[in-house]
């Protein structure tokens, strides 16, 4: 055989044993309020539990890489789906929108998951300087959402969120 035709079957060779040894990812289900059973099984994933009784799937941002990141260079983001940004302890966190592609609300929580505050329909920034989005009182974290969420969910300062599968948030449970 010729040193190309070898250095094909070669290439050939390592894209089979790397298809071979990746897995599909796991996604939630579309919906969390489908009564159909999901098709297969599903990692535990965080949750909030919304004052209306609505879950939404949630992503955390934990690390400072993370926090700093947020939702950036998202183009879109489910109406079921959120980010937690969650903090180390409560302060007057400063969001901005840097690289963010799409409009949000921002629901500001307490160290017990009640909301202190919520700014609906923030827009995107694309260049600097950008503003900068806070609460009007102390926010342990921040639930990110498609803007239009905190409307549709009917959330409001003094409501009361639960979250599963957040370790140590709320400092409650």
């Amino acid at each position: 055989m010729t040193t190309a035709i070898l250095k094909t079957l070669a290439t050939l060779v390592v894209v089979v044993i790397l298809m071979g040894c990746s897995q599909p990812a796991q996604t939630p289900p579309a919906s969390s309020h489908s009564s159909e059973p999901a098709a297969t099984p599903v990692v535990d994933l965080p949750r909030a539990v919304l004052a209306d009784g609505t879950v939404i799937t949630l992503e955390l941002a934990l690390t400072p890489d993370e926090l700093a990141t947020g939702l950036m260079f998202r183009p879109s983001l489910p109406a079921d789906r959120g980010m937690l940004l969650l903090f180390g302890i409560e302060r007057y966190a400063s969001i901005w929108m840097k690289n963010t592609l799409m409009d949000l609300d921002l629901i500001f929580l307490d160290d017990n998951g009640a909301v202190v505050d919520v700014i609906t329909g923030v827009p995107p920034c694309a260049a600097d300087p950008c503003p900068t989005y806070s609460p009007s009182a102390p926010a342990r974290a921040v639930l990110e959402m498609a803007a239009g969420g905190a409307e549709r969910y009917g959330i409001a300062a003094g409501d009361q969120l639960s979250f599963e599968r957040v370790p140590g948030f709320p400092a409650t449970e």
